[in-house]
């Protein structure tokens, strides 16, 4: 099993090729920093596609799939532009999330990712109750009630407002989001903070993954809703542990994310790692 390791911004994940068997015990073995090669998830592509120039599935590393990933998505075109897959001009990569248009500049070290629209409608995130734009409600966690917000950028995220995120509160109250009944697909979450009209801040907490250093569509979705609430402009910096993305947001909510991804290391996975 032949693999490549990248990473964005500390978000680390292993792109292997289509053939290669996978399932739910696999992936979570691979991606185990104890027992595995370690990741954030696995990238399977590229893949054939109807109505994109190349197609791409998202595993996280509890084995689950996800629907998108800014980071991933990176990840991917910086893949394809070291195979001589891609030069520096847009391709499209179709996701189970909705398709992206990618373009790799500065050498590689620069890739610019069309993620798509953002919505707040508690249908299209999906988010239970009546239908409504998610925007600052009360939500109780445990003995804490905070002030959320819901988007999807294809995928589920709940964003919630507060003054100071740190990891502790990230890893305390994100798992208990995620899975909270109100999302029937569970979520992602970010502790936002608005710094000034053009930053914020975030800590992650990412559904089947857990507390990671950075998220694009957990920056892309985070930006919307502070545009979108007005306590930022239309082009954000996004603070994240693992480092800073640049969000462009149209006047539709459409946005645009652009960063760094890095080569880290090729290799071959020995079957040994799955027995035992």
């Amino acid at each position: 099993m032949k693999f490549s390791k990248y990473q964005a911004l500390g978000n680390d994940y292993i792109v292997i090729s289509p053939d290669t068997p996978l399932t739910r015990d696999r992936i979570q073995r691979i991606c185990s920093r104890y027992f595995g090669i370690g990741s954030d998830g696995i990238l399977m592509g590229p893949l054939e596609a109807d109505k994109a120039d190349f197609a791409l599935r998202i595993f996280n590393p509890d084995g689950s799939e996800a629907e998108k990933s800014g980071n991933g998505l990176r990840i991917f075109a910086r893949f394809l532009w070291d195979r001589g897959v891609v030069a520096d001009l847009p391709f499209t990569v179709d996701t189970p999330g909705g398709p992206v248009v990618c373009q790799v500049g500065d050498s590689g070290r620069v890739i610019r990712t069309d993620m798509g629209r953002v919505r707040f409608d508690s249908i299209s995130i999906p988010m239970l109750g009546l239908p409504r734009e998610v925007l600052m409600e009360e939500m109780d966690v445990g003995e804490t009630r905070f002030k959320v917000s819901g988007a999807t950028i294809g995928n589920p995220h709940c964003i919630v407002h507060t003054l100071r995120p740190t990891p502790e509160i990230a890893r305390r109250y994100g798992p208990m989001i995620e899975t909270d009944t109100r999302f029937p697909r569970h979520t992602n979450v970010q502790f936002m903070a608005v710094m000034n009209p053009t930053t914020i801040k975030l800590e992650i907490w990412e559904r089947g993954a857990g507390y990671t250093l950075a998220s694009g569509s957990s920056a892309a979705a985070a930006a919307a809703v502070s545009y979108r609430l007005g306590l930022t402009g239309p082009a954000i910096t996004v603070e994240m542990p693992g480092g800073r993305l640049r969000v462009e947001i149209s006047e539709d909510f459409s946005v645009t994310l652009t960063g760094p991804a890095q080569k880290i290391c090729h290799g071959s996975v020995d079957p040994d790692i799955f027995t035992g």
